[in-house]
């Protein structure tokens, strides 16, 4: 793989992926990527609030409702759990139990436990614990 960086006096970024086919990899490449500028609307005490994807720490389901957590914040969102699965990156964002959903960019630190969970501290130093279900995926993801 060659990565090039070229500054140009254009304001908005421009990424090029050059392959010669596009594949599952590539695919993955592009969402990942895409990420870096997206938005998921929200609302927040009854105002319309827009908050990058990149800064999500997970999403939880609480009362058939869907919450984004970020470092400071927790903003309602309408999108299901299987709804985000299948628009945000599988490399970044991963189904940790029933319930929740984690970006796995802001993970600080994992921990097995003895009942086969995995306990992940977050960057903003919250616990998540991964359901025995969704640890062995996770694992394979990771190569751990």
């Amino acid at each position: 793989m060659e990565i090039n960086v070229v500054q140009h006096k254009e304001e908005k970024v421009k990424v090029t992926i050059a392959c010669k086919h596009i594949n599952e990899t590539i695919i993955k490449l592009k969402k990942h990527i895409s990420l870096f500028d997206e938005k998921i609307q929200g609302k927040k005490e009854k105002e319309v609030v827009f908050v990058e994807i990149s800064e999500a720490l997970y999403f939880e389901v609480v009362d058939n409702r869907t919450f984004l957590y970020t470092k400071d914040d927790v903003v309602e969102v309408e999108a299901k759990l299987y709804e985000l699965e299948n628009v945000l990156s599988e490399e970044d964002f991963v189904r940790s139990s029933k319930s929740q959903m984690l970006n796995l960019n802001k993970v600080s630190s994992m921990r097995p436990e003895l009942n086969r969970t995995i306990q992940v501290t977050m960057c903003n130093g919250e616990k998540i614990y991964i359901s025995r279900k969704y640890a062995p995926g996770i694992k394979k993801l990771l190569k751990i």
